[in-house]
């Protein structure tokens, strides 16, 4: 037991924080503690009867088994490389990016009727830190060895053959594209306008520390025009400079 408090104390705070919920919810239904279906998004009770802690519950809550939990080890292996990678010593960028994601895949939910939200968070996730790492060599079931900018493609068709569905992974796919685009490759690459930018309250929150990118992942620079823009606003905001990549997995 010691071990295993050790080994979750040196996760990530923000990766601790949702693989922490991730494991608690679904356990509190095994146990009985709760009904699981109290934990279950229905639009119609959100709405109706105002259960706004349903597309919380949903989002960590799913029934245990093998599913479970390879996308338990998925959250933790590539939250933790974000949030120790790109997003090193800015935490506020990496809530941001989370709540982002989390609130597109609400509505989303929302409007098709989906009952759980963990599946679509964690993908979206996979999504940005795969295009930060298009060109990394990773490997998957059966030692599968492909580019990075191919793993939520890969992960989207063996949790369709194991489910039956991969509404859920297409939907984390999505959000992730959106995030990623409107972050990234719209302003950066096409040099449009820049519509996503983290709030100031959360730089307040969550400071940024001292530190660069220690690996996993090759931001994007912006132009300088953006930077200098950027700085300005509360001088908290992140000069998304170039990064390191590590080598093959």
């Amino acid at each position: 037991m010691s071990d295993i408090g050790d080994w979750f104390r040196s996760i990530p705070l923000i990766t601790r924080f949702w693989f922490g919920a991730s494991v608690a919810f679904p356990f509190i239904g095994v146990l009985g503690l709760v009904d699981f279906r109290n934990f279950l998004l229905y639009p119609e009770l959100v709405f109706n009867r105002f259960h706004l802690w349903r597309p919380v519950t949903a989002t960590f809550y799913f029934p245990t088994g093998f599913v479970y939990l390879v996308n338990l080890y998925i959250l933790y292996q590539y939250s933790t490389r974000l949030e120790t990678g790109v997003f090193d010593g800015r935490p506020a960028d990496y809530i941001f990016m989370l709540l982002f994601n989390w609130i597109c895949i609400v509505i989303t939910g929302l409007l098709m009727n989906m009952r759980l939200l963990m599946i679509s968070l964690i993908m979206s996730v996979v999504y940005v830190w795969a295009q930060f790492n298009k060109d990394m060599i990773v490997s998957y079931w059966f030692d599968m060895r492909f580019k990075a900018h191919y793993l939520p493609w890969v992960i989207l068709i063996f949790n369709f053959i194991v489910r039956g569905s991969m509404v859920d992974e297409l939907t984390g796919n999505l959000v992730g594209h959106l995030y990623y685009f409107l972050m990234f490759k719209y302003p950066i690459d096409l040099g449009g306008r820049s519509f996503l930018s983290t709030p100031d309250i959360l730089y307040k929150y969550f400071p940024n520390r001292r530190g660069g990118v220690t690996g996993f992942g090759t931001p994007p620079s912006r132009p300088a025009a953006q930077e200098q823009a950027g700085g300005g606003r509360g001088g908290g905001r992140h000069n998304w400079g170039q990064g390191y990549r590590l080598g093959d997995e």
